[in-house]
């Protein structure tokens, strides 16, 4: 039972209160700031805890929606916030980064290189916090076993350049039997360009000659995909229409 020295102390209470409210009622009843109040444990003089994780979300919605800005926003920026050192300022970042690893971890069980969806899920989590544009050539032996990943070009915000005499290098260097290429467009769509069309049709021509075929070109958005292949874009089925993949979850 606690003393009347702390139940009759505001600062105590507001303190705790988030501790309090995660064993009355588990942690999904928690907000965004009062997690984080959790995890920074104490406030600073004249700042409970709960309005310094306020602070914290303020300045982290600079750089993405709610707790997704805590991966953007630079370490020195988070020290800048009262109450904020370098070892609180590393933590956040570390949950971040956490974050992150377990959502791939989670898509990673369900990845199959059979499945254009599953393929999207998990890339999505690897590229989601980029600002630039970053094409990945995916290698595979004859059971589309993946052999090897490799990033080809980091671009500006609006676009990036691919070689496919690079792509095919990279492909009969590590004797490949198939490829797959990926990319994500920053800006949250995921309609492939004139560019990103040209490229593709240019890269599975030289597969069709070289009998390295390209399986598929995938483009990453902001919770959706698009894939040449699904929306019969390539050689191999009739263009049916534009088909944008929304991820579920």
């Amino acid at each position: 039972m606690k003393s009347d020295k702390y139940e009759n102390n505001e600062y105590y209470r507001m303190q705790n209160l988030p501790y309090e409210k995660f064993i009355s009622y588990g942690s999904q009843s928690l907000t965004d700031s009062e997690l984080l109040a959790i995890l920074l444990r104490t406030g600073t003089k004249g700042i409970n805890v709960r309005k310094l994780a306020e602070t914290v979300l303020a300045k982290s919605a600079r750089y993405g929606n709610g707790l997704l800005g805590l991966y953007h926003v630079p370490l020195k920026e988070l020290q800048q916030i009262d109450g904020i050192g370098k070892v609180k300022a590393i933590q956040l970042k570390t949950v971040a980064e956490l974050c992150t690893r377990m959502a791939q971890a989670k898509a990673k069980r369900n990845l199959s290189f059979h499945s254009p969806k599953s393929v999207a899920e998990y890339y999505m989590e690897r590229f989601r916090h980029e600002n630039v544009e970053h094409i990945m050539l995916l290698l595979f032996d004859s059971g589309l076993h993946l052999i090897e990943e490799s990033i080809l070009s980091k671009g500006t915000v609006n676009a990036s350049l691919v070689s496919p005499r690079e792509v095919f290098i990279h492909a009969l260097q590590a004797q490949a039997a198939g490829i797959m290429l990926l990319h994500n467009h920053p800006g949250g769509n995921p309609i492939p360009s004139d560019n990103d069309i040209r490229v593709t049709e240019r890269i599975e021509q030289i597969g069709m000659l070289t009998d390295i075929p390209l399986y598929d070109h995938i483009i990453l958005g902001d919770n959706q995909y698009f894939s040449f292949q699904e929306s019969r874009l390539m050689a191999q089925a009739p263009y049916s229409g534009s088909v944008i993949q929304e991820r579920e979850g």
